[in-house]
């Protein structure tokens, strides 16, 4: 019914943080990516996801362009439900897409780690 908004919020909140993180610049090592970088990685899966859902949801005729634009609002029953999907099943989504970008930024740091291991390794070779 409208999961998506868990993700969104989340996604909204963590734009801010990487326009805050951009802004504020700062250096880091050579040898892992930066924050700013990974942060926006994290907002654009958030945002995407959202976006797949939302369409999903519109599809299924979930979602109208007149108010209250939610069909779960028409009850207060329907409400109840939509409000108890929001905190399960979105919160769920957001924090396994949360998940995936934490181990996505470790395996990514660690792939450029190593080559640039394997490029110091083939300049004192050469």
């Amino acid at each position: 019914m409208a999961c998506f908004t868990a993700p969104l919020a989340e996604a909204v909140i963590v734009k801010a943080v990487e326009k805050s993180i951009e802004k504020k610049g700062g250096k880091e090592a050579s040898d892992k990516i930066p924050l700013a970088r990974k942060v926006k990685w994290l907002s654009t899966m958030l945002f995407g996801g959202s976006a797949l859902l939302a369409f999903e949801h519109i599809w299924h005729g979930e979602i109208t362009a007149w108010f209250p634009f939610l069909t779960a609002m028409n009850s207060p029953e329907d409400t109840a439900e939509m409000l108890k999907e929001i905190a399960t099943v979105g919160v769920s989504m957001a924090v396994l897409i949360t998940v995936v970008w934490f181990i996505m930024c470790k395996v990514a740091d660690t792939v450029l780690k190593s080559k640039l291991e394997t490029t110091a390794k083939e300049a004192e070779v050469s």
